[in-house]
């Protein structure tokens, strides 16, 4: 049995603290009893205090700065989170790469989370799918700038989510498949093999993160072996989510 990862991004939701805790209870009723799936709730920093980790169960913060004290207005560090129950990070998120985080930024990000002792879920993708394989110069090269000089013993701690960013939102143009998944998954490995060694690598969990709902969940899952999810939109609606993580749990 291998346990599955599903990882809610609450991303900038929901509007009030009350609205926080009744989606987290929602899905702790689900969440607690499942034997075969951990699941991770990444909310709004504000809300993590009102939250509580249980069994199954766990809390992770969308972001963290590169600097553990200091003038740094607005800016959270990891060890703050740490210490407040929180055990995930997510770094490397494309909306975050979007709004400046470059490969060296996360790269300090990533230094500091893990020397805090936070378990970090590195997201990685390109932007544009091409037909010749330019694309996995991309990932390649994201993975390789995010884990440059940080020593092999901490791939305990990493999780990478694979995001397609061109089939991600309303707006996407087409959709990613779980078949087209697992090749990247296996690129992955590959790259994180040069990394931390080949029997490392094939432990470093890899999640699918394209937008997914509970429609396709299952064939990512299975067909796409993916290790778990990286849950956005559908993440905010309890009743799919749930669903996600039944169908997890039943596929592990």
């Amino acid at each position: 049995m291998k346990t599955k990862l599903i990882v809610a991004n609450w991303k900038l939701n929901p509007d009030s603290p009350r609205e926080a805790r009744e989606l987290f209870t929602s899905v702790k009723r689900v969440a607690t009893k499942l034997r075969k799936v951990e699941t991770v709730i990444c909310a709004p920093v504000i809300f993590l205090p009102l939250l509580k980790p249980q069994q199954k169960l766990f809390l992770g913060a969308q972001d963290t700065f590169w600097a553990r004290e200091g003038a740094w207005t607005g800016q959270i560090s990891p060890g703050m989170v740490r210490k407040s129950s929180v055990q995930y990070v997510i770094l490397g998120h494309s909306e975050k790469r979007a709004t400046g985080d470059s490969d060296a930024i996360i790269n300090q990000k990533l230094k500091l989370a893990l020397a805090e002792g936070l378990r970090v879920i590195l997201c990685v993708g390109e932007k544009e799918r091409d037909t010749h394989g330019e694309y996995l110069n991309i990932i390649r090269e994201q993975l390789n700038a995010a884990l440059l000089k940080i020593p092999k013993k901490f791939s305990a701690q990493i999780v990478i989510a694979y995001e397609p960013i061109w089939a991600i939102g309303e707006q996407a143009r087409s959709s990613d498949t779980p078949h087209d998944f697992l090749q990247q998954a296996i690129f992955i490995r590959k790259v994180l093999s040069h990394w931390c060694g080949h029997a490392p690598a094939l432990t470093i969990p890899v999640l699918y993160g394209g937008s997914v709902d509970g429609k396709n969940a299952a064939g990512f899952l299975q067909e796409g072996q993916a290790d778990g999810l990286l849950v956005g939109r559908s993440s905010l609606r309890s009743d799919i989510f749930n669903q996600i993580l039944k169908t997890a749990n039943a596929l592990a």
